[in-house]
């Protein structure tokens, strides 16, 4: 497999790139408020994570925890509405 970026995705994307990493699809996030009101929902309810957030690629990626139904909690709360995203 190449080693450039073109053909691989950010690392700390996905959570298959970092064991301890959470990534959700939010496909109603459209811009940089949706974003940061993910993002202050996820840090307030679960301290010490790293969130990112992009509205471009519709992914919200949460470093520091696997408490998957706790992140879907925590964006669901925030009105959005969280979902894995397919493999492949």
């Amino acid at each position: 497999m190449c080693g450039c970026n073109t053909h691989q995705p950010p690392s700390g994307t996905t959570a298959e790139s970092d064991p301890t990493a959470v990534t959700l699809k939010v496909e109603d996030m459209t811009c940089g408020h949706c974003a940061s009101t993910i993002t202050k929902a996820v840090e307030a309810g679960l301290p010490g994570v790293q969130v990112q957030a992009d509205p471009a690629t519709k992914l919200v990626s949460i470093r520091g925890t696997r408490d998957l139904a706790k992140v879907e909690a925590l964006i669901t709360g925030a009105g959005y509405t969280p979902t894995v995203p397919a493999l492949g």
